[in-house]
C-alpha cells in the first residue's frame, strides 16, 4: 500500500506537464470506469439475490454525494473515450506524434471533454438540485 501511495504521489509532482497530466487522467478515469461497472455488476445481481439489498443500493444512488460522483463520471467517460482516440489516431499515424502536437492535441482533449461533458453535467446537476438540494433546503 505505501508503494502504491509513493507512486500515486510521485505522479502528481513528476514534471512531465500536459502529457503526463494526460496520463494520470486517462488511467483514472478509465480505473473510475471499471468501478462504476463493477457495482453495477453486483448491485443487478441483488435483484435475484437479495432484494432488500438491492433496494437499500438505490437509496444511496439517490444520495447528492453519488450524484455528484455519477457527473464527475460523465466526465471521466467522455475524457476516456476522446483521449483513447487520440491515442488511437497517433498509433496508426505516428509521424503526427511530435512534442508540439501531442501538447496540442493534449489541450484539444481536455477542451473537447469540457463542452461535450457541460449539457450532461447541466442537466445531472439540475436533477440533483431539484430532486436532492431543494427539498433539503425546503422547497418544492
Amino acid at each position: 500500500m505505501a508503494t502504491l501511495i509513493n507512486t500515486l504521489w510521485q505522479g502528481l509532482w513528476y514534471k512531465g506537464g500536459v502529457g503526463n497530466w494526460s496520463y494520470q487522467f486517462h488511467r483514472l478515469a478509465g480505473l473510475g470506469t471499471l468501478l462504476f461497472l463493477a457495482i453495477h455488476i453486483v448491485d443487478t445481481a441483488f435483484v435475484f439475490f437479495a432484494p432488500e439489498l438491492y433496494k437499500h443500493a438505490l437509496e444511496i444512488y439517490r444520495h447528492p454525494l453519488f450524484m455528484l460522483g455519477e457527473i464527475a463520471l460523465v466526465a471521466g467517460i467522455l475524457y476516456h473515450g476522446m483521449n483513447g482516440l487520440k491515442i488511437i489516431v497517433f498509433d496508426f499515424w505516428p509521424h503526427l506524434w511530435n512534442h508540439k502536437n501531442e501538447q496540442r492535441a493534449n489541450i484539444l482533449i481536455y477542451v473537447a471533454t469540457f463542452l461535450a461533458w457541460l449539457p450532461a453535467a447541466f442537466i445531472m446537476g439540475s436533477s440533483l438540485y431539484k430532486h436532492s438540494i431543494l427539498p433539503w433546503l425546503g422547497g418544492k
